[in-house]
């Protein structure tokens, strides 16, 4: 018996033209993205767990996932990129700045440069790749109501962008519970491709979960979900080779007796999925402190930058 061998969505066993355009229409568009999804994901658009299973281990089989030697790694690892923070300081702390395939979180003090961090990033994104951008697009995940068109103008036309073209090649969604924010990172992969975004940006992360899930009994709740959402930025980032830079609020830790109680919300969940963790705080007149708290390779340190009428400088 001769095996059909898979190479696109249509080879795969128990997919007919209906289970395909299901799965298409849902932002499973390609091997790889099945590849990478659980079975209770793809239940949940509407196939059945049997079929699921099937589909799932088929298109694993069929890009053979599994070990691969630390070279390889390395290989692939060439293809990651990095985008500049506007400051040589924080690029330099930061191995280069923001990397593609990665999460970083920024946590911090109201006014300490969280979103700022991430207005820059969405305007710098667009920059040509030899002057520290991507060449790309921006999505922007606005759970705060903190996104301001205004300040984006105001960065553009210090980095010689065209405004109105800058504003262009942002794609802001407005998260209006914890709900929407995880749809729409679910959805992103629907519109990464087609408009080139090599950005995207959550800020806040935490907000809608911290409001939503209140008290020690629905904890449990939370955290389950703030890791689904994690892991879902993640998959973007990896299946896509994006940057993900997202933004956390703090609270203060009344137990710790010395050193700074300030203690980023959503606890080892947020912590041991974020890929780089940098923690913000004020200093004198437009200074900002950044230090590398949690990095797979990088030491810990601090960097000065300063946040000026024209964004993020040394």
């Amino acid at each position: 018996m001769v095996t059909k061998k898979i190479n696109s969505i249509s080879d795969l066993p128990g997919v007919g033209e209906a289970t395909a355009q299901k799965l298409i229409e849902s932002g499973y568009d390609s091997l790889e993205k099945i590849a990478v999804a659980s079975t209770t994901e793809l239940v949940g658009i509407g196939i059945g767990e049997v079929t699921a299973a099937k589909i799932i281990n088929a298109a694993r089989d069929a890009l053979d996932i599994g070990y691969e030697t630390a070279k390889d790694i390395l290989e692939r690892r060439k293809n990651i990129s990095k985008l500049t923070t506007g400051s040589k300081n924080l690029d330099a702390l930061l191995g280069g700045g923001i990397e593609t395939q990665a999460i970083t979180e920024a946590y911090g003090r109201f006014g300490s440069g969280k979103t700022q961090l991430g207005l820059q990033l969405a305007v710098n994104v667009q920059l040509p790749k030899d002057e520290g951008g991507l060449d790309g697009a921006c999505l922007f995940i606005d759970t705060e109501s903190t996104f301001r068109p205004e300040r984006v103008l105001q960065i553009a036309k210090a980095k010689g962008l065209d405004p109105d073209e800058a504003l262009s090649n942002i794609y802001v969604a407005k998260a209006f519970n914890a709900e929407h924010q995880m749809l729409l990172a679910e959805k992103a992969s629907e519109i990464i491709e087609k408009k080139n975004i090599k950005l995207l940006v959550v800020d806040s992360l935490t907000s809608r979960f911290r409001s939503e899930f209140i008290g020690r009994g629905s904890l449990s709740e939370r955290q389950q979900k703030l890791n689904m959402h994690m892991h879902t930025l993640q998959k973007l980032a990896d299946l896509f080779n994006i940057a993900i830079y997202v933004t956390n609020q703090v609270m203060e830790n009344p137990g710790l007796l010395f050193g700074d109680p300030t203690t980023p919300i959503g606890g080892n969940i947020v912590g041991h999925q974020a890929t780089f963790r940098i923690y913000l705080r004020k200093s004198k007149e437009d200074k900002r402190i950044a230090r590398l708290v949690d990095s797979p390779y990088l030491p810990e340190g601090e960097a000065v930058f300063r946040i000026t009428p024209g964004g993020i400088t040394d």
